[in-house]
């Protein structure tokens, strides 16, 4: 038999595993519930919208295993009642995606409410969503923030979501350090530009397919896949940070 110990390294199967996906009924979050359900993992997903969760869990159904429930996570007893139900839905999850997330303007063109109603989306339900996985994990397991590549390209529009996203990538890489000698492998992913209800009214449907042709913008399976490769490393390493930009995000 022919030796090839040095051809690859040994990766963990996905199949069999349990995720929990905040966010997943639409865009990145969706995209990444269904390629997870058809690889064998058993999700549990939640959203704000009814209409986007049962076509979601329609679509996860169909090539996997699902369910979930309607939550907003600005509310943190609704945080708090996801994180339950998912626990007695999965039993014992071993992969946690945190990636529930609202558009944010620039700060001068957002009302008082509106700027904390984001904080609370974005950026504190990051960091609850991420303690209530720490201790749903234990000493195993996965977590997936997905933050944004605005944290770094930072435009006179993006005040607020730059700041978030620049702090939950502060955050990301503090806890993979903190989490890492339990045995909780903590990975940060930071997509460009990528199609998805997220971006209406701006983008319009029709002007993000034409984006995504023309390579300057990434459809959420993009994503999906990236977030594939950050569960499938060997046990002992950590992708700390996977940058996604579109191959021609720079022409524009």
């Amino acid at each position: 038999m022919t030796e090839l110990s040095d051809a690859h390294t040994a990766r963990p199967e996905l199949r069999g595993r349990k995720a929990i996906i905040t966010g997943g009924t639409t865009g990145i979050g969706r995209a990444i519930a269904v390629l997870l359900a058809s690889e064998g993992v058993e999700v549990f997903i939640c959203g704000r919208t009814p209409e986007h969760f049962e076509d979601a869990l329609t679509r996860i159904r169909e090539v996997g295993a699902g369910d979930g429930i309607n939550v907003d996570l600005a509310e943190p007893d609704q945080l708090d009642r996801f994180f339950d139900e998912a626990k007695v839905r999965l039993g014992d999850p071993d992969i946690v995606i945190i990636n529930a997330a609202v558009p944010a303007q620039a700060l001068s063109k957002m009302s008082t409410d509106d700027v904390r109603y984001a904080i609370a989306t974005d950026f504190t339900a990051y960091l609850l969503s991420a303690k209530a996985a720490q201790e749903m994990l234990a000493d195993h397991g996965n977590i997936v923030l997905v933050g944004s590549m605005s944290a770094h390209v930072l435009g006179p529009g993006s005040t607020v979501y730059a700041g978030m996203k620049a702090g939950i990538a502060g955050f990301a890489e503090a806890l993979r350090r903190e989490l890492g000698p339990q045995g909780i492998t903590v990975s940060l992913v930071e997509p460009g530009k990528t199609g998805a209800d997220f971006q209406y009214p701006d983008i319009p449907a029709e002007k993000q397919r034409a984006m995504i042709e023309e390579e300057t913008m990434l459809r959420a399976e993009d994503i999906a896949v990236g977030v594939h490769y950050l569960l499938t490393q060997p046990k002992r390493t950590v992708i700390q940070q996977l940058v996604i930009a579109p191959r021609e995000q720079d022409k524009e």
